[in-house]
């Protein structure tokens, strides 16, 4: 009998999507080599101990939160978990209140006492009616009406996506609820948890293959490395793959601003603090909330948006979907290569929608 050719991959990027396919293919008897430019596997999930020993996301808080038990069920196969449902609060006027807003938020902010039916017929009529709902200035009018929108939402969108809400399509702001009731946890999925060991640990675990090997600084060159490999796994900007051919995609950078903060055990009431209004950051978070870390200092991170460094977010507008079909189209024609994650397919995704596309991309490579 004649043996099965080892087939063998190429997966650029150790992030969610890249690490996932790893997994899924080198457990299908794939020889996968998995290389990524930075010195770190995790993407941007990376988490470290700072040289204070706090426990710390170096790209800015990953809180994960899935309605998808396959996708947890996957998950927990390389980590145990620490429930934690995460809160934040916006400051308008000096003052915190819940977010995404809710009836305590209206309460407080207009010194009112509604119960959720009162809450609701607020909502109702603060409103401006939007027929079609196109854009995320459209979804907010259409939900909580003008105020609520400039105190909480239009300079926040200004300073995160660098355009108004008037330019982004709905979706953006579509992820953020409005609640008559006084739930404020920031999500309402039914798992909500952090890795124990935090999402390095995990994955460490992920790849830990024998037929998995892990290079790190290692920047992909197509023309170099295409003709050795049987297929590649690419999750970096799909613009780039193909030397931005029609011109680059607008991508969303960040700057963060770490500190460490001796002898003081907690800095905010919640995980996270926006800041629509003040400051040139747009958030805070404390990571000890996150993670429930015990240790007499605390450490913090502020972020600033950009326009150019590393992209961490595709802005979601009409014209850079039109861009992103034609450079998708070029995607589809690629037959050795698959296309996954939030940058390679120009997509907002969380976490576990990431991890859902490498779970279908690696179905389908494995056939």
């Amino acid at each position: 009998m004649g043996t099965i050719a080892l087939k063998h991959l190429l997966v650029v990027g150790a992030g969610f999507a890249g690490s996932v396919v790893s997994r899924e293919l080198a457990e299908a008897s794939w020889k996968v080599r998995v290389i990524d430019k930075r010195p770190h596997i995790a993407g941007n999930a990376y988490d470290e101990l700072d040289e204070h020993g706090v426990l710390i996301h170096r790209y800015g808080p990953h809180i994960f939160h899935t309605n998808g038990e396959r996708i947890a069920a996957y998950l927990s196969r390389f980590t145990e978990w620490r429930p934690y449902e995460h809160r934040v609060r916006g400051v308008v006027d000096g003052v915190a209140y819940p977010f995404p807003i809710n009836r305590d938020t209206i309460n407080r902010l207009y010194g009112l006492d509604l119960d959720e039916a009162g809450a609701a017929d607020y909502f109702e009529r603060a409103r401006e009616v939007r027929e079609p709902v196109i854009t995320s200035e459209d979804v907010v009018l259409n939900s909580v009406g003008r105020d609520l929108y400039e105190k909480f939402f239009l300079n926040y969108t200004r300073k995160q996506w660098g355009l108004d809400p008037s330019a982004l399509k709905a979706g953006v702001a579509a992820r953020i609820p409005v609640r008559t009731n006084s739930d404020d946890r920031y999500f309402t999925d039914t798992f909500q948890a952090m890795p124990a060991d935090g999402y390095t640990r995990m994955f460490e675990h992920m790849l830990d293959h024998p037929s998995i090997s892990v290079q790190l600084g290692v920047e992909f060159d197509r023309r170099e490395m295409a003709d050795s490999y049987d297929h590649i796994v690419y999750t970096g900007p799909i613009d780039a793959f193909f030397d931005y051919r029609f011109g680059p995609l607008p991508y969303r950078s960040l700057r963060f601003e770490h500190e460490h903060l001796s002898g003081v055990e907690a800095y905010q009431e919640t995980g996270t603090i926006n800041y629509p209004n003040d400051h040139a950051y747009t958030r805070i978070t404390e990571f000890k909330h996150l993670t429930g870390q015990v240790h007499p200092g605390t450490s913090i991170v502020r972020e600033y948006p950009e326009a150019q460094g590393d992209p961490y977010y595709p802005v979601p507008s009409v014209e850079n979907e039109a861009l992103f079909k034609r450079y998708e189209a070029l995607a589809n024609a690629e037959t050795g290569v698959t296309f996954v994650g939030r940058l390679a397919q120009y997509r907002y995704y969380n976490m576990d929608q990431v991890v859902g596309a490498a779970l279908a991309a690696a179905r389908a490579l494995v056939g």
